[in-house]
């Protein structure tokens, strides 16, 4: 067994800030190319098909969100608790998990098809969709669920290598899906003369070529993550460990979603202009954001590992440096794209209007995103502590509901494109505040149960 586990990271013992940053890099890179691959594909269709398709697909961004992320959230759940029983060392529980989380998978991306296919148009007109793009965000939302049985198994496939200390393997698949994606985006577009259903339809494929490769894997794999057809099936005291941490995963996210969707909205009321120019700049401040959640994503697997392991200061001295690194990192790259915000813009659109209100996005949240980073090192260690109910009600009160108050009172107040995203960094704030309270509690906690246990340590 231990020929194919190497592989698989021991993250509760060695030198902490290396196995992070290990741990991290593959994640991080992976998250800048998914927003590259992403960048391209909104590239190529504004170049090839204008404005309104751009706005088609960045029209569904918020709500693709909002109906995925409760699932995805399970996938969350599911990691962190398989890398609890790594840091067990129990084998068996962690199989039947891997089981149980693929098969689930599937069967929440098979549900989704039909809420996708039969809905697409009601939730986008709700969001005060713009009538001239409807048709086209619509088409773009119901041919990117007809394949979210395979995105699903991707998020679920993933999120079990990921959890064992493997990010360079699904690093890997992604830029190899990912380059597929761009030139399929760039056949179906030009050649085949599609629109944004070309671009989804990509995606899609990509999508579908790295869950083949993660799962193949994980088949093939004899440690923590391996996949026997044996276990693949539901068990419930597996299921209801990721229940218990995945669903208030989920809903939280959800949670973000429906203030997101409700920004959205807002961000509609500026019309066509308003649409593309978030859809644009949401692309390029995408690059911060998704390389500080890679470090929150390693520290959750280390946290969560040594949770298991009952290892007390190692996952004290994780989050201090998860955060410090998470610090250097937000800052570093947000000062590039608020340095470079006009010329990032200008290859998406040569509209003045829409230029200016992307940069706004951009200037606000680019500088600020360091605060953002540090709230996800936060949450996801709360998550991987067991108390994933804590950091949702927290993300709900201080980010969701702050937002939803703020749209309909101080953005009323002073109703400018600017003002919709000043919501943003004070929620950061709040919850940053607030989590380190929490997150204070429980790891004094934990330092009294684990001393108490004959088998913990303090190390």
């Amino acid at each position: 067994m231990q020929k194919a586990i190497r592989r698989e990271i021991d993250l509760t013992s060695g030198s902490l800030l290396k196995k992070l940053l290990v741990v991290a890099l593959p994640l991080i890179l992976t998250n800048i190319l998914q927003v590259l691959f992403n960048v391209a594909d909104v590239a190529v269709i504004g170049i090839f098909k204008g404005d309104d398709a751009v706005a088609g697909v960045g029209a569904n961004t918020s709500l693709i969100h909002l109906i995925t992320n409760v699932f995805i959230g399970l996938a969350t759940g599911a990691s962190v608790v398989l890398a609890k029983y790594i840091g067990q060392k129990d084998l068996e529980r962690a199989r039947k998990l891997v089981g149980t989380a693929i098969l689930i998978s599937v069967i929440i991306g098979v549900a989704l098809i039909f809420v996708g296919l039969f809905f697409a148009e009601t939730f986008l007109t709700w969001m005060n969709c713009d009538p001239e793009i409807l048709n086209l965000a619509a088409l773009y939302l119901r041919v990117y669920f007809i394949g979210m049985p395979i995105i699903m198994l991707y998020n679920f496939s993933a999120g079990i290598l990921r959890a064992v200390g493997d990010t360079l393997r699904p690093m890997l698949y992604l830029v190899l899906g990912g380059v597929i994606n761009v030139g399929l985006n760039v056949f179906f577009v030009t050649v085949c003369d599609m629109s944004v259903d070309g671009v989804a339809i990509a995606t899609v494929v990509s999508q579908a070529i790295s869950a083949l490769l993660a799962t193949i894997a994980m088949i093939r794999s004899d440690g923590y993550s391996k996949l026997q057809f044996k276990h693949l099936k539901i068990y419930k005291a597996e299921l209801k460990e990721i229940i218990k941490v995945g669903l208030p995963s989920g809903l939280q996210a959800s949670m973000f979603s429906i203030s997101n969707v409700i920004i959205q909205s807002t961000i509609n009321t500026f019309l066509k202009v308003g649409t593309t120019a978030n859809a644009i700049a949401s692309q390029f401040d995408s690059f911060v954001a998704q390389a500080g959640s890679g470090v929150a994503m390693a520290n959750m697997s280390i946290v969560s590992q040594n949770y298991g392991a009952q290892k007390i200061n190692r996952i004290k001295k994780a989050i201090l440096y998860a955060v410090g690194t998470v610090m250097c990192i937000n800052v570093c790259m947000g000062l590039f794209m608020v340095l470079f915000a006009d010329p990032l813009c200008r290859t998406m659109t040569q509209d003045p209007i829409v230029i200016e209100l992307a940069k706004v996005r951009l200037n606000i949240l680019c500088s600020t995103f360091v605060i953002g980073g540090v709230m996800d090192v936060l949450t996801f260690s709360l998550r991987s502590l067991g108390k994933s109910t804590t950091a949702m009600v927290i993300s709900i009160l201080f980010i969701c509901v702050f937002r939803i108050i703020w749209i309909n009172t101080f953005y009323l107040l002073n109703p400018t494109f600017a003002m919709i995203y000043y919501s943003y960094p004070i929620s950061w704030l709040l919850s940053v505040i607030v989590d380190i309270i929490f997150l204070t509690i429980t790891i004094k906690h934990l330092t009294k149960k684990f001393a108490n246990n004959s088998n913990g340590e303090l190390l």
